[in-house]
This record gives C-alpha cells, sequence and structure tokens, in this order.
C-alpha cells in the first residue's frame, strides 16, 4: 500500500510540475564529463550536489543518465539488461533517490540497435541495446516500470557511418514511431530530445520537445562560436514545447586540456539562456568554482530562458562585426524586451546601439543581467565595449514600444529546412549582408520550400510598402503573399550573386499579427537579405510636424501622434530624430 501510494503521489507530483514548467529543460547529464564511466554512486552523488549547491533551487530540475549503463539484451525475451557492476542494484534505486530529492530522471537511448558508445567508445554491452526493434518495450520499461521523465536518443545505430551494422534508418520515421510508443505508455509529461547532431526538419515539433541542432560541444572557443553561428538564425524553429538544443554546457568542464575562459563561459551560458536552449550542466557538479557555480545559478539569465512568451532572441542587427539578438519578454509587443550584443571577434568592439534597431524608442531603462544591477535610462543610444569572446545581456524597458520594421531573411521560417535534406531553403553567412546572413534555396518545385515571416505586427492595421532585400545574378521570380492572399509576382536580378538589389511591394496588413511569405513553385528564388514593413506616412505628415511645436504635440517615427504629457520633453524633428528640449 505504501508504494502504491508513492507512485500515485508521483504521478500527480510530475503532472503538476509539468503543467507549471514548460520552458527548455534544465538540470544535468552524465556524458561530457563522465562518459562510458558511470555508476550508481556517480548518478546518486550529482542529484544530491544538484540540491545542496542551490541549483535544485533555481529551477535544475533534471538529473540524466547518458549513455553506459546498458548490459545487453535478453537473448529469449530481448528484455534490456542493465550493466552489472556500474548499476548492479539495477536503475530503480538510482530513479527513486532522484526523485526523492525533489528531481526528475532522465535517460538514454539510440534509434538504431546500436549506441554511439558501444560504437565509438568499445563498450560491447551497448551492442543491441538500442530501441530498434523494440520501442514500446523498452518504454514500457523506462516509463511505466521505472518511471524516467525524460529521454534522449542518439542515433548513431541509424546512421550507417556510426553502427556495424551499417543501418540507414530514416530519420522522421524512426522519432516519430518512438514518440508514438512513449505516448503508449500513457505518460504525457515524458520530454524527448532528438539528438540527430543537427536540424532534422520541422517534422520534429510532432515529435520532441528539443532537438539537437548541431555536432557535439566541447570546452573550447572554437567550438561554442561554430554552434552560435549554426543557431543565431534558428529563432523561427523555436515556440512553446518546441526547442532548438545547442548541447549541454561546458561551464567548468576541462577536457583534453580544453576550458573556457571567464569572458568565454558567460558568453555560452549567457546566449544559451536568452536562446532558450535546454540548460544541461555537463561538469561534476561538485568541482565547479564559486564564479562558475554563481554563473550557472544567475537568475536574471535563467527568468530568460524560461520567460513564459517562449520564445529564441532573434537577430535584429549587426553592427560593428557583432550581433544584436532581442526577444520580448512577459508580454507580447509590450515596452520591455532582452537583448544580447554578442562578439565571437578575437579583439574588444565598440558597439553603440539603436534603440530603434530593437524597436524601443524615448527613454529607455537598463538592467544588467551579468552584473543584477540597473544601470541608468539611456535616449536613442547606448554605447558599449564588448571584449573579445564577450557579450553583454540587458533587460530593457522604454517608454515606448515601436513596430518592427527590419525582419532579416534568418529570422524567416521555410517548412521545408533541414540541415540533413538538400536543395531545401539553406541559412549561410553573408558579410554583405545586413544581419551578417542570408537564406537561398528557396523554391523550386517543393510546395513548402517557401521563406516567411510569421508575427509580422501591426498595432492598426493599414496601408504599409514591404520592401524586399534580394541577392540574384540572373533572372528569377518572387511571389509575394500577405496573410495568404497573392499580392503581386515580382521579377527580380540584382546584377550579381554578392550584390543585393529592393523591390518594393504596397501591402495592407490587418491589425495585430500577418504573415508574409515569399514562394517560387515553379523555379528557384533570388536569395533574400531582409524585408522592410514601413507604413505608408499619411499625407501632410511633414505639415504636421511642422506644427507641433504650437500644438505642444509630436509625433513617433512612424508619423503617428503622442500625447505632449507622456513625451518627456522630447520632440521629432524634421530628419526623425528624438531631440531633448
Amino acid at each position: 500500500m505504501k508504494k502504491i501510494m508513492s507512485i500515485m503521489l508521483f504521478a500527480v507530483m510530475a503532472i503538476l510540475q509539468a503543467t507549471a514548467q514548460e520552458g527548455p529543460t534544465m538540470g544535468w547529464s552524465s556524458w561530457n564529463t563522465f562518459d562510458l564511466n558511470i555508476s550508481e554512486s556517480i548518478i546518486k552523488g550529482q542529484a544530491a550536489y544538484m540540491v545542496s549547491k542551490g541549483l535544485a533551487a533555481v529551477g535544475y530540475d533534471h538529473i540524466n543518465i547518458d549513455d553506459g549503463y546498458f548490459g545487453g539484451r535478453d537473448a529469449e525475451t530481448g528484455q534490456l539488461k542493465i550493466h552489472p557492476t556500474r548499476f548492479p542494484n539495477g536503475l530503480q534505486p538510482v530513479v527513486d533517490y532522484i526523485h526523492g530529492k525533489g528531481l526528475k530522471a532522465g535517460i538514454y537511448s539510440d534509434g538504431g540497435y546500436n549506441t554511439c558508445g558501444s560504437y565509438h567508445g568499445g563498450d560491447k554491452t551497448g551492442e543491441g541495446v538500442g530501441l530498434y526493434e523494440h520501442d514500446q518495450q523498452d518504454c514500457d520499461m523506462f516509463f511505466k516500470d521505472l518511471g524516467f521523465d525524460f529521454i534522449k536518443v542518439d542515433f548513431c545505430g541509424g546512421d550507417p557511418v556510426h553502427n556495424k551494422d551499417k543501418l540507414d534508418l530514416d530519420e522522421k520515421a524512426r522519432y516519430t514511431a518512438i514518440a508514438k510508443a512513449i505516448k503508449n505508455t500513457g505518460r504525457t509529461d515524458v520530454r524527448m530530445n532528438i539528438c540527430r547532431w543537427a536540424y532534422p526538419g520541422t517534422w520534429a515539433d510532432d515529435a520532441g520537445f528539443s532537438w539537437r541542432t548541431t555536432g557535439d560541444i566541447n570546452p573550447s572557443w572554437g567550438s561554442v562560436k561554430g554552434i552560435l553561428a549554426e543557431n543565431l538564425y534558428m529563432s523561427a524553429y523555436c515556440s512553446k514545447g518546441h526547442y532548438n538544443d545547442m548541447d549541454m554546457l561546458e561551464v567548468g568542464v576541462e577536457k583534453w586540456g580544453n576550458k573556457l575562459t571567464t569572458e568565454e563561459a558567460k558568453t555560452h551560458f549567457g546566449m544559451w539562456c536568452i536562446m532558450n536552449s535546454p540548460l544541461l550542466i555537463g561538469c561534476d557538479i561538485n568541482s565547479l568554482s564559486t564564479t562558475n557555480l554563481n554563473l550557472l545559478k544567475n537568475k536574471d539569465l535563467i527568468a530568460l530562458n524560461q520567460d513564459t512568451l517562449y520564445q529564441q532572441a532573434y537577430l535584429a542587427a549587426k553592427v560593428n562585426d557583432c550581433y544584436v539578438m532581442v526577444k520580448d519578454i512577459e508580454k507580447h509587443y509590450g515596452n520591455k524586451r532582452a537583448f544580447a550584443i554578442y562578439n565571437p571577434n578575437d579583439a574588444q568592439k565598440t558597439v553603440t546601439l539603436k534603440f530603434k534597431d530593437i524597436d524601443l524608442a524615448d527613454s529607455v531603462a537598463l538592467h544588467d543581467c551579468f552584473t543584477k544591477k540597473d544601470i541608468g535610462k539611456f535616449f536613442e543610444t547606448y554605447e558599449v565595449k564588448i571584449p573579445a569572446h564577450g557579450t553583454k545581456i540587458y533587460v530593457a524597458e522604454a517608454d515606448t514600444r515601436l513596430e518592427r520594421t527590419r525582419y532579416e531573411a534568418e529570422t524567416g521560417y521555410s517548412k521545408a529546412y533541414s540541415e540533413i535534406e538538400w536543395n531545401v531553403c539553406q541559412y549561410s553567412e553573408a558579410s554583405y549582408c545586413s544581419g551578417g546572413y542570408k537564406v537561398g534555396y528557396i523554391g523550386g518545385s517543393n510546395t513548402n520550400n517557401y521563406l516567411e515571416w510569421r508575427g509580422v505586427y501591426s498595432k492598426e492595421g493599414g496601408d504599409y510598402k514591404l520592401s524586399i532585400g534580394y541577392i540574384c545574378g540572373e533572372s528569377r521570380s518572387i511571389n509575394v503573399y500577405v496573410n495568404g492572399k497573392k499580392v503581386k509576382n515580382l521579377s527580380c536580378n540584382s546584377g550579381g550573386w554578392e550584390k543585393v538589389g529592393k523591390k518594393i511591394v504596397n501591402i495592407t496588413l490587418e491589425q495585430g499579427e500577418n504573415t508574409i511569405r515569399l514562394v517560387n513553385t515553379s523555379g528557384w528564388m533570388p536569395d533574400i537579405d531582409y524585408i522592410d514593413v514601413t507604413p505608408v506616412v499619411p499625407t501632410g505628415i511633414d505639415e504636421l510636424k511642422a506644427s507641433a511645436a504650437k500644438e505642444h504635440n509630436t509625433y513617433d517615427l512612424q508619423g503617428r501622434k503622442v500625447n505632449a504629457s507622456k513625451a518627456h520633453g522630447i520632440v521629432i524633428s524634421e530628419k526623425g530624430k528624438k531631440i531633448m528640449k
């Protein structure tokens, strides 16, 4: 009876926790430090340290067992065995211990026959233990019998380069089948991480809670910088319960003679937070220095990661070779936003941020998320020095929220996008483009191979000008759709494949959110740099501005009148610049 009551209590707690927290997964994983050399005592020890070091109190609630716990399969029943020396008492005591600490327990498997550790690490007990042909049997064991809450599913067994059987399995089919097997257990709170080492495709939304977007991380600046470069353009593929996983945290990890500097660790953790990646600590928690422990416990940064709008920061601008990333927090299209200025370069950079580039105006109060201090109010611009490999992250609260006008191509979405498939939408770096990236390979015969921007917001609706920045060294066409209706077919040729041209189209937006789609189903589209969406200025606005001083009114940058009592002594000049009275 006592055991039944315990199971019932755990089930209720699991449902409540799943309902209360749907942000990116936070916790610890065994792989980055311990590899295959794990044990019952190691896993229990990390769970204990998670609580005693105060990490559980700030949101880290998963203890994930990675590769290395396997002990083969029973030849007759196919039942999964547990490693006899690493986990002599099986996994149940470990799961119970983790749950007893108020934490969640995670496990690992593979989509094929063998695990990555069994093939690349030579661990023979990991051969034949993958989920392939045992989906339901293993899921029942993991989630019904043992009570695990999370699973990372690797794909070495499905990729012929990484398995002895040379199996070449279809990613979508395998992960979809595994997701179905998990659902069949009756558990609705289990999180699956798709570990395919590249963004697998938009189908992953229906299968996983998160998905790896790159190869494995290691504790070096080159690795962190490379992963960030592959994720700066992924914001459109993140939503509530669907997260781009930039791999485990290397803060505090030292391996192969590599480790991150203090600035690099801050960039690593801070960018993972604002970009809504899962936060899975990869080091031995007990070995964390005070500096690194305090970084991982930074509540201001964690709040950005777990914000209930569930947004990944998007690329808003590139200034002096630094990237400005921004997202709403707390309220959609409100006056409060979080932004990061990321310097991937090997030298310090001075960045002058124009607040209009992050859609804020008038007085802007800044809070530094690393120092956890308010640093003052600023007008129009903010200048800051960013150290080499460094990042500054702020919460900004402004008097005025502007409508977004610049939508970089790299913030757009394509149903066909995949880092595994060829001849579909591709995001790539381009120094001649405004945000440092472009999108190409759009169109062809694939109707899903479009580029669109969702959430194009208009406070009042009305007439706008759509400017499309494109790159094309030959004649190609773009079909423009707004909210599902075709507006225009454009013939484009910018005169070179590194030259940006521009086309302008008159469009009408509805009040609230709109969708703008560019597509060509009969051939390839030009590469896209950006779109600008600007309201058509009413006739006579110049006269209104000229008379503003007499009327004691002011006008915002989009030509709309602002009440003088809210203008805080600011007027708009003829060139649209704010001037203090």
